[in-house]
């Protein structure tokens, strides 16, 4: 049976997965027969919005070979992780969940476990796998995610360990199955991979250069996803802005936006990652003219200091990043600018903090994700002499986390009394006469609602600031 299994698969893809995914819900039949009763399956994601899109992929896979989705993982017959590298606490993060699993091994000693994503493409992650977690069954990379079913069949039929990593990525397949997290709202990747190799990341390394997918297979996605009922969805890259470069006849990123803002059904497009190089004139011209283009700009500045900012390869000063941001400021008043700030990369001073500080009082960001700088092997900072001590870096730390929520707290408070167009999204989860939804420009404001606004877009006046946060009533 399992010689002709895989002669049989279709060489083309995604013809290929669906003849697996086929092809495994008769194997999972016959194993539910053994265990006597139906299997599940529990996703864990770790990262960022392209490993959660990921795992929207790998779920609908899973979902269309007969498995349940359960909230149990330690319950789970078949147990998938997904991991993110991009910081050492995300890699100490999954070996936890790695452990505790092993030590409920008693619930379920049948479950399949496997693991992808960031962390398989490097190798001594896979080596400490093989050596300290026999028990994981199916390891593979972030290039060959929808393959899923493929390795499922190959361990079902007899391979008690598959490891298939991709050292490049191949072929983009985004045609599989897919279950969204929330029905009206949805990712969509534009492009995967990054050129820029910033000294401290290890993204270009796991997830390859750039490969910008096809304008007019994003516009068919963005179609579909409009005939399903989502109404707002975003578009994903690790570095939008230099969407189509390099490819002849390619569109750039602000004319694919408005392809995108032509599609009926549609109602609101966000981005994400923006690079503050490419950051054009014509994106910035694109959204103001737009109505549906959502009024957020997250803007990685990493460090304030130009200094560090060479030494991490980002290619541009803080003269011309805060040129760049009041620009955005003058032309999108209304808009929210987000930020990511490392703190303690190597030969960092407090007169480095003190131009990162600069910048966060200029700029008045209305959020930032701030972090430590985490050392990943194999980029070129993580053998950099000058490392701070941990004392340092904590007080540090503490002062650009102060400064970030300082500005960010007024700047919340210009909307207050504002009538904004909110995205229902869930109810609260402290209160459940309240719904939660998101405005525009990135806020979270909850309202008295009822259960049935959850998708749809609603107006909300803006009664009370809680900081980072709004209470609002819908008119």
């Amino acid at each position: 049976m399992r010689d002709s299994l895989f002669e049989l698969a279709p060489v083309t893809e995604p013809q290929r997965q669906y003849y697996f995914i086929e092809n495994a819900a008769s194997l999972i039949k016959l194993r539910e027969a053994e265990l006597l009763h139906p299997m599940t399956f529990h996703v864990t994601t770790f990262g960022c919005q392209m490993n959660a899109k990921d795992s929207e992929k790998m779920t609908g896979i899973l979902t269309e070979m007969g498995l349940r989705e359960v909230g149990d993982e330690y319950g789970a017959d078949i147990v998938l992780y997904n991991t993110c590298t991009i910081r050492d606490n995300a890699n100490q993060k999954f070996y936890g969940h790695l452990g505790t699993l092993n030590g409920k091994s008693h619930r379920n000693s049948d479950r399949i476990v496997a693991v992808c994503g960031c962390m398989m493409q490097e190798p001594d992650c896979v080596e400490k796998l093989k050596k300290s977690y026999g028990f994981v069954n199916i390891i593979f990379g972030t290039h060959n995610i929808y393959k899923l079913a493929e390795l499922i069949c190959r361990h079902l039929t007899g391979e008690s360990h598959v490891i298939d990593i991709w050292d490049k990525p191949e072929e983009i397949v985004e045609d599989i199955p897919t279950v969204r997290k929330y029905p009206f709202k949805s990712g969509v990747n534009i492009m995967y991979g990054c050129n820029n190799y910033c000294t401290y990341c290890i993204v270009p390394y796991v997830r390859g250069n750039e490969r910008s997918r096809d304008a007019g297979e994003i516009i068919k996605e963005c179609e579909k996803l409009a005939s399903e009922g989502v109404k707002e969805v975003m578009l994903l890259g690790q570095n939008v802005n230099s969407y189509g470069n390099g490819i002849e006849g390619s569109l750039s990123f602000p004319e694919l936006l408005k392809e995108v803002e032509k599609v009926e059904g549609i109602e609101r497009i966000r981005f994400m990652t923006s690079h503050p190089k490419d950051l054009s004139d014509e994106l910035i011209q694109v959204m103001k003219a737009s109505n549906k283009i959502c009024r957020h700009i997250h803007l990685p500045l990493q460090s304030g200091s130009t200094r560090i900012l060479k030494a991490m390869n980002r290619r541009y000063t803080k003269e011309q990043y805060l040129e760049l941001a009041a620009k955005i400021r003058s032309e999108l008043p209304d808009v929210a600018i987000t930020t990511d700030i490392i703190v303690g990369f190597p030969g960092e001073t407090t007169e480095d903090i003190d131009d990162t500080i600069d910048v966060i009082r200029k700029v008045r960001y209305d959020g930032a994700f701030t972090f430590i700088y985490s050392p990943r092997t194999g980029t070129p900072a993580a053998s950099m002499d000058g490392r701070q001590s941990k004392e340092w870096i904590k007080a540090e730390f503490d002062r650009v986390l102060n400064a970030v929520q300082e500005e960010s707290k007024a700047m919340a408070v210009r909307f207050m009394g504002n009538t904004e167009s909110v995205l229902v999204e869930d109810v609260n989860e402290q209160d459940e006469s309240l719904m939660t939804g998101r405005m525009s420009n990135n806020l979270m404001v909850h309202f008295p609602g009822e259960h049935s606004l959850i998708g749809k877009i609603v107006n909300v006046k803006l009664t009370e600031c809680k900081g980072f946060y709004y209470m609002g009533e819908m008119v």
